[in-house]
């Protein structure tokens, strides 16, 4: 393939949404169902998620909840707002790749990459947003075969609307939030071969794209 195999999971309530708003980051899955999302990161030979989620979680996209290896962290940040004290920096074995677009300012690519952190410039679109399949190609050509895309909510709905997804796991919560929805794209789509797990109280529903 010309790109990663992409699997798309997350966490959602039953309505459907990630979080009760913009920048309000919300537990959801239990521990049986964050125990699986662990499993699925040490199946893969990197991680990916928005620069949105670096600033309102600070995530350390590790694997500790299994055995197993720690995936790459990939960071989408068209503008290079990736704090220089991110926890992603302080990673026990891969350093950050971050994905930035032509325009970004040359004197924070170069503090990011004194921090440790490899900044990598990808073309965008007329709406300025990163060019999803060409920096799929990119990550593949730097030998990574399988790309877990974990949020937010708009690389979610790129990745799915542009159809750059192979997989997807879902953890469905029994809660209402009323909030953030993770998917919103007037895009139709449907899984095949589709897989249902009950973990604690999460339902975990898994399928292939059509």
């Amino acid at each position: 393939m010309s790109r990663p195999r992409v699997t798309v999971t997350y966490a959602q309530s039953l309505d459907g949404c990630l979080a009760a708003a913009v920048g309000a980051p919300l537990a959801l899955s239990g521990p049986e169902s964050l125990r699986f999302t662990h499993q699925l990161r040490a199946q893969h030979a990197a991680i990916l998620v928005g620069i949105g989620t670096v600033l309102v979680d600070d995530p350390q996209l590790t694997v500790r909840l299994v055995d197993g290896p720690h995936p790459q962290p990939i960071v989408l940040d068209t503008q290079l707002r990736f704090p220089l004290k991110a926890r992603l920096l302080r990673h026990p074995i891969h350093k950050p790749i971050i994905l930035t677009g032509p325009q970004a300012s040359e004197p924070r690519r170069r503090a990011l990459e004194e921090a440790g952190a490899r900044v990598v410039r990808a073309p965008v679109d007329a709406q300025g947003r990163l060019q999803l399949k060409t920096a799929l190609g990119l990550l593949r050509s730097f030998g990574l075969e399988s790309l877990m895309v974990e949020g937010g909510a708009r690389v979610i709905t790129a990745f799915l609307a542009e159809k750059l997804v192979d997989r997807v796991a879902i953890t469905i919560a029994p809660r209402f939030v009323g909030g953030l929805r993770a998917y919103d794209a007037p895009v139709l789509l449907a899984l095949q071969d589709v897989r249902y797990q009950v973990l604690g109280s999460d339902v975990v529903v898994e399928g292939k794209l059509a």
